[in-house]
């Protein structure tokens, strides 16, 4: 049974007084009622009529208000202003029909419906449109500070999109922790500016394989290897498609010996592809034409190969710490890794095979599957004992994908079993959360080493939908919260205040796993990468770990940034059992975040 306040009891009351008038009142109430009439076959086309016209009625209501918008659509020769504006008020169609009230006059197949709004409802659609604004601006800042500059553009871009398309747009404002006031058009040019003013970029290498010359390209963001950084460049014919560097490290390839001196590249911030995850959003971005910004665009110079000295751009693998037990006699392990190299630089994958265990041979196919792989660089190879094996680190790798405009860089760890042979391949962790892991002084070297070992083999599985492992490190009664962000017009179960839309589901572990299943199967590719990460220890049950560590998910149909929560048992280190997995968003309140002290 649902019990009411006296508030609530006294909103329902004037609710459903309002649901008491009929439609003839509320035709002639024009002073306080928009309101639609649609005729179709099916109540879904007579509702969308109907729709539509409410719709028609808000545009010709606001379109005094849309000031910048006619500015920059006189400027850009497009078509006519009314016909943008409706366009863009369109895209409002989500929000008002939760809003509206319908009233079915005739069912199929002849249905008609009427539709109706209270005039004072419609500023409402708007508020939450400024809200949604408001959030990526929030989630751009945390991204900068966080030395992320892809993550700030593409949310600030966004903001600004939404913000073009708020009837307000010359007035809203953003009001900092210190009350300090900057008009939001004005504050999310100057940030998107900011970012890419503080960009840097270096040729650091340049290596030729057969009819391949691959740049290693140092790419900094306020003079920090940055995190994560979209782009694409020139190759004197058009613009690639998009690649992610990662941790700093990026490449540019040419086709024979025609290398360029100086190096066009464009930081990607319209992410137009990626914002099909809200709706609303997405809708915005097809009626209005992209902004240009000309400090995206840079000219990166080219020294001479025989200036460059091989200064290999492939960052240092980190040691995870001081006192891990580094291996001195390393010729074995290099002379395997050699070989495995050459076998993927000339795609005679199976002249490798006998490197690996049987475990370690499926994994090994299952990584080649995993888009078209190339060696980038020549690696900075470290090796250090892990239980009763050697672990390598970390050889650069590039994974490009048939049907998708992106290339991801990912540092491949190797494994090692007594016998020299390798057991298993995983895409490292980013240096920051192996740092995280290893400077915690609160634990011993060997637990460092299982969970670091432990998330490596967990975003690898994603990455490789290895599903039946996945399902065997999840206890049969975990507790399992996922979150997705929501398109605009999804319905929701959870808002949080000053946060995305987020429904947030319980699965069994069987339900899971079923879920996985179909995500794995919809995807081309599916890549996490690590960062942030907190460990905290249970204060019982032995070696029972809470990890809070901020996850950045992309597949070819989603991608979101959130907060990961493990509770992991590892007192069995070979056989890790999660407990509890949770997701929640990127700009989570601290206070707010799922922690061990949550169980």
């Amino acid at each position: 049974m649902r019990i009411y306040t006296g508030v609530s009891l006294i909103v329902l009351l004037i609710i459903n007084q309002g649901f008491s008038q009929s439609i003839e009142q509320i035709k002639a109430d024009r002073q306080n009622y928009i309101w639609g009439e649609g005729s179709g076959m099916t109540l879904q086309s007579a509702d969308q009529d109907a729709l539509a016209m409410i719709i028609s009625q808000i545009s010709v209501q606001v379109e005094s208000s849309y000031s910048l918008l006619q500015e920059e659509v006189v400027q850009g020769g497009r078509s006519t202003f009314r016909d943008v504006l409706q366009g863009v008020v369109n895209t409002y169609s989500s929000a008002a029909l939760h809003n509206t009230e319908r009233i079915v006059i005739s069912n199929e197949p002849d249905a008609k419906v009427f539709r109706y709004i209270r005039r004072a409802d419609v500023q409402k659609i708007f508020e939450q449109r400024e809200k949604k604004i408001q959030d990526f601006l929030r989630s751009g800042l945390a991204a900068e500070q966080n030395i992320q500059p892809s993550f700030a553009l593409r949310y600030y871009y966004w903001a600004l999109t939404l913000l073009r398309s708020h009837p307000e747009n010359g007035s809203l404002a953003w009001t900092d922790g210190q009350g300090n006031t900057e008009l939001l058009n004005v504050k999310l040019h100057r940030l998107i500016n900011g970012v890419f003013s503080n960009m840097s970029f270096t040729v650091s290498d340049i290596q030729q394989e057969d009819n391949l010359a691959t740049f290693l390209l140092d790419i900094r963001f306020r003079g920090k290897p940055a995190k994560i950084f979209d782009y694409s460049y020139f190759t004197g014919r058009d613009w690639t498609n998009l690649y992610s560097a990662r941790d700093g490290l990026g490449i540019a390839q040419f086709s024979g010996s025609n290398t360029p001196e100086i190096l066009q590249i464009r930081a990607e911030y319209a992410f137009t592809e990626e914002a099909h995850i809200d709706r609303e959003l997405y809708d915005v971005m097809q009626q209005l034409q992209v902004v240009p910004f000309r400090t995206s665009y840079y000219s990166v110079p080219v020294r001479p190969v025989s200036a460059l000295q091989s200064q290999s751009a492939a960052v240092a693998p980190v040691q995870p710490t001081a006192s891990i037990s580094m291996v001195e006699e390393t010729g074995i392990y290099r002379q395997r890794i050699e070989t495995l190299m050459q076998a993927i630089r000339t795609q005679n994958h199976a002249s490798a095979n006998h490197l690996f265990t049987p475990e370690g041979l499926e994994m090994y196919r299952e990584l080649l599957q995993y888009g078209r792989a190339r060696i980038v660089g020549e690696p900075e190879l470290l090796f250090h004992t892990f239980e009763d094996g050697v672990v390598a680190r970390a050889i650069p790798m590039s994974f490009s994908f048939r049907n998708n405009t992106r290339t991801f860089l990912e540092d491949l760890v190797i494994r090692f079993d007594k016998d020299a042979r390798i057991s298993s391949l995983a895409f490292g962790l980013g240096q920051e959360a192996v740092r995280d892991i290893a400077d915690n002084e609160k634990w011993g070297d060997h637990v460092k080493m299982v969970l670091i070992n432990f998330l490596e083999n967990y975003k690898t599985a994603y990455a490789l939908k290895r599903l039946d492992y996945i399902e065997s490190i999840f206890h049969d009664e975990a507790l399992i919260i996922t979150g997705t962000v929501l398109q605009a017009n999804t319905s929701i179960e959870v808002r949080h205040a000053n946060h995305p839309v987020v429904r947030y589901n319980h699965f069994t572990k069987e339900e899971f796993i079923r879920h996985l299943r179909r995500s794995f199967n919809s995807n081309e590719f599916i890549n996490i990468r690590f960062e942030d990460n907190t460990v905290a220890k249970a204060g019982v049950g032995g070696e029972i770990y809470g990890i809070n560590i901020r996850q950045d998910y992309f597949s070819s149909n989603y991608g979101d940034s959130g907060y990961l929560f493990l509770m992991v048992d590892v007192n069995e280190p070979d056989r890790p059992i999660i407990h509890v997995r949770t997701w929640q968003p990127g700009n989570v309140d601290a206070e707010e975040l799922i922690r061990l002290t949550s169980f």
